[in-house]
């Protein structure tokens, strides 16, 4: 049986086209969001040429292929049709929007998984060597090093804007261009003039005197990119319905970047930015508060903020109280949170079965022990949501518990496991306790609740 035969026996097994809401793959597996899971046939699937296992996971039905997937995911989609349901139509009355949320963001994510794990190992083993004066932060080398690891996460845009595309079944070239105008240097080089008070600089540039374009800087966004290019879909599919045939060649495309680029730089791009800063002033107040409240609060909204991309608004609450009170206590609160998302990830990492996705799951885990989340999260946690709400508890209570204690920073650093000797002082054994607790706590409860999930869905 050849692989075309195998692929329309699992169209076929899941229920056929009209059973099938979307599909995607990770690493290894082909991940299938259905509308009636009854409808599946494990056993039968289970025995094809091919594949490697099956599984109901987390609101979606896996295929276990291995290396290969990306080739069966490709025959897959030479014979699927327009006419499955789409994911606004049938999804929303079935799941909870925290679980659609985390399905797009899983399906955006999973095919540039490898660059960001990647990326995310070298820019924290780089840290880490930086940490231990091996190399100098100054030197040449460790430019060229950084700026192999960084570039992957500085224009993100681009990898998001097309991954979206294919989830949002919309133009990958279009999407490019959308995300291209967000980063365009002329808006990202205002957005840094306005950040750094240079004369002349303004917060928002007028079309045609009227509309605002606000100044800001979208490299390494997440959530702004991923709405436009939702939007854009809708776009460009109303526009070319009311084209006439003759003209659609040149003027849909050239209407659908028109709109739906003013519509990421005026709407939704500023809107997700605002969310961000938002959250930095909901912050301020809760350590207004109390510093444990704050950390019990900050510790289960930095997993979420991470994933949306909001989390850089809490770097500049950092840095204005080392300026005000030499100090600051949001973050090791971070680093709390790196440290449950690494201990969830390599739960995640010793009750996988499969290889290809073992390897690729550790490399994820030692990359956010090294300070890079980025490639647990969005390749593991946003696959397994029992496991990003054990990371997001044992967050929460481990930064409740060094803000109980005081445990603060007296300089910027990377939160990193390599971090620990800027705690020596009178908070280290505190701080040491907060990271063993993040750990042992994440990769407990991950390793029962997703244990106990699996056990339940053994035949």
């Amino acid at each position: 049986m050849g692989t075309q035969e195998a692929i329309n026996n699992i169209i076929r097994l899941v229920g056929g086209q009209g059973n099938i809401n979307k599909v995607w793959h990770c690493m290894t597996r082909l991940r299938f969001d259905l509308i009636d899971d009854n409808k599946v046939d494990q056993n039968e699937i289970k025995k094809l040429p091919g594949v490697l296992g099956a599984q109901l996971q987390s609101d979606q039905f896996q295929v276990i292929i291995g290396p290969k997937v990306n080739t069966w995911y490709e025959h897959m989609l030479s014979v699927m049709d327009d006419n499955a349901p789409s994911e606004t139509e049938s999804a929303k009355g079935r799941k909870s929007l925290v679980s659609l949320f985390m399905d797009t963001v899983s399906g955006v994510f999973g095919p540039i998984v490898p660059a960001i794990a990647g990326a995310g190992m070298i820019k924290g083993l780089l840290a880490g060597l930086i940490a231990l004066k091996v190399v100098s932060a100054k030197s040449e080398t460790v430019m060229i090093i950084d700026l192999i690891a960084s570039g992957v996460f500085y224009f993100l845009p681009f990898f998001l804007a097309v991954s979206a595309s294919k989830i949002f079944k919309t133009n990958e070239y279009l999407a490019a261009a959308i995300a291209a105008c967000l980063m365009y240097p002329s808006l990202i080089d205002a957005a840094k003039a306005l950040a750094t008070h240079q004369e002349g600089a303004v917060s928002a540039l007028w079309l045609l005197n009227a509309i605002p374009v606000s100044v800001f800087n979208y490299s390494a966004s997440v959530i702004p990119v991923i709405f436009s290019i939702l939007t854009l879909s809708y776009i460009h599919r109303w526009v070319d319905s009311i084209m006439p045939d003759v003209l659609k060649t040149v003027f849909t495309p050239t209407l659908t970047l028109f709109i739906g680029a003013l519509a990421a730089l005026v709407v939704i791009g500023p809107i997700g930015i605002w969310l961000g800063k938002g959250l930095a002033l909901f912050i301020e107040g809760l350590f207004s508060v109390s510093a444990s409240f704050a950390g019990l609060i900050v510790g289960a909204i930095r997993p979420i903020a991470i994933l949306t991309g909001m989390h850089h608004a809490m770097t500049p609450i950092a840095l204005q109280n080392f300026s005000d009170r030499g100090y600051d206590m949001l973050m090791p609160m971070m680093f709390m949170a790196n440290m449950a998302i690494a201990g969830a990830t390599f739960a995640i990492w010793r009750l996988s079965k499969d290889r290809q996705e073992k390897t690729v799951t550790l490399s994820a885990a030692i990359s956010a022990l090294l300070g890079i989340t980025e490639p647990a999260l969005f390749g593991v946690l946003t696959r397994y949501k029992k496991a990003f709400i054990a990371a997001t508890v044992a967050s929460s209570l481990a930064s409740a518990f060094i803000a109980f204690f005081g445990v603060r920073l007296y300089g910027y650093i990377l939160s990193s496991i390599f971090s620990l000797p800027a705690y020596i002082g009178p908070y280290f054994m505190f701080a040491l306790a907060g990271v063993a607790m993040a750990l042992v706590l994440s990769f407990v409860l991950t390793t029962l609740l997703v244990g106990k999930e699996r056990a339940e869905q053994k035949p």
